[in-house]
């Protein structure tokens, strides 16, 4: 299960029953060794072998399988990406500017950047939905400090007494008719 789990962490894609494919790159290097270790620490056995495509339609449709599961991958970044703009533009609407909000907020934005770091990582070939995601990832930053401004610009603002309150509204009252 650890050797599965790890495969699939680090982006390799399944061909078949107990197959996995990773593009044949220097970064790669140090996945084999971590699941040639792990399979060694549960006493299993592993088969490493390098390989490429018989014709070139072979190599391609490697490369597009590898870049599908990285493209539905940053989709669903791009996704969630979505529904975190859409939340703060909900409290912003409602007027929810208080602090256990904001740190809700910033945590899934934290949630965020790691699924960020951890999709960059494993995305060796550079799809163009990588630099589509970076930029969906920023205007969600961006929109979280305008939200965090939103909060502490209320939060500094000192509460209206009541007193003061309802002459404001009386002057209102007076002021319509």
């Amino acid at each position: 299960m650890a050797l599965w789990r790890e495969l699939r962490r680090s982006g390799a894609i399944p061909l078949g029953q107990a197959v996995w494919a990773v593009p044949d790159l220097p970064a790669v290097r140090p996945l084999l060794q971590r699941v040639t270790d792990i399979a060694d620490t549960a006493n299993g056995t592993l088969l490493l072998l390098s390989a490429q495509g018989f014709a070139d339609a072979d190599v391609a449709r490697l490369e597009q399988l590898y870049a599908a599961a990285r493209q539905e991958e940053w989709t669903e970044f791009a996704a969630d990406c979505g529904k975190y703009l859409a939340e703060l533009a909900k409290e912003e609407r409602l007027g929810k500017y208080t602090l256990g909000e904001l740190e809700e907020e910033e945590q899934s934005l934290d949630r965020l950047r790691r699924w960020y770091r951890e999709l960059r990582s494993r995305d060796l070939l550079g799809i163009p939905a990588t630099t589509d995601s970076a930029t969906a990832l920023k205007l969600c930053e961006e929109r979280f400090e305008a939200y965090a401004d939103h909060v502490y610009a209320v939060l500094s603002t000192p509460p209206m007494s009541l007193e003061l309150a309802e002459r404001w509204m009386s002057g209102k009252e007076g002021a319509g008719q």
